[in-house]
């Protein structure tokens, strides 16, 4: 009756961290879901599925010309395949067959499905320049191009870590609203998900990239993700 603007905690917080926090929303599940409309719902999803087709497209042949080397170098690091394919979940749920540089050893995950790591002991010596400078994910292109995925949005994870996390994590399932990315909120602010607990921040970001997808967003993400590999994973 003062006057006075009351601000709840979940809004303060995604609007000083660019983070939701799923885990504190309790019933006010509307604040961790993009209801209203926006340019997740407009002409935007398709202008950036058009833009992710073309850079797709243009972006190949360059890719094949540079996969000889770097496919040579991936060789000499170890024996075993150069590219590397794994299931992972995307838009609504779908499984789709991942395309990636092959970054570690044959047979890394004797046991199961194990969590990644910055400094993982099963990365080959040229696979860790490849992940720092992302390189090893342009094959991924042929991802994009067939639909599976776009330029940006959550990266996609594996089902076995999915069903995991789903049954953990609140809200973890919204992420699968839009089609996974190469690069994305997320993946510019926070590092490998190597626990429940990194995930959960991932989610956050993942989250909060859904709720304010924008042609802004986006372009910053991508610039974002330039940067950082023209400095091999140090901007």
């Amino acid at each position: 009756e003062h006057g006075i603007g009351v601000t709840t905690m979940a809004v303060l917080y995604e609007e000083l961290t660019g983070r939701l926090p799923v885990e504190h929303v309790g019933d006010q599940w509307a604040v961790a879901l993009p209801l209203d409309g926006g340019s997740a719902r407009g002409a935007y999803p398709l202008v950036k599925r058009s833009i992710a087709v073309c850079v797709a497209a243009l972006g190949l042949l360059p890719l094949a010309l540079a996969l000889a080397p770097m496919a040579v170098a991936a060789r000499l690091s170890g024996a075993g395949p150069v590219l590397y394919r794994q299931r992972r979940v995307g838009r609504a749920g779908r499984e789709f067959t991942l395309v990636k540089l092959r970054t570690m050893v044959v047979d890394a995950e004797p046991d199961g499905a194990r969590w990644a790591a910055p400094d993982d002991a099963r990365t080959t010596r040229i696979g860790r320049w490849l992940r720092r400078s992302r390189l090893d994910e342009l094959p991924q292109l042929w991802n994009v191009l067939r639909g599976d995925m776009s330029l940006v949005g959550p990266r996609p994870e594996r089902p076995e870590f999915v069903d995991e996390l789903a049954t953990r994590i609140p809200f973890y399932r919204a992420r699968h609203a839009v089609r996974p990315g190469l690069t994305g909120w997320a993946a510019i602010h926070e590092g490998y998900a190597g626990s429940e607990q990194e995930s959960l921040v991932k989610l956050q970001r993942d989250l909060y990239y859904i709720k304010h997808l924008s042609p802004g967003l986006d372009a910053y993400i991508l610039a974002r993700t330039i940067v950082a590999a023209m400095s091999l994973g140090g901007g």
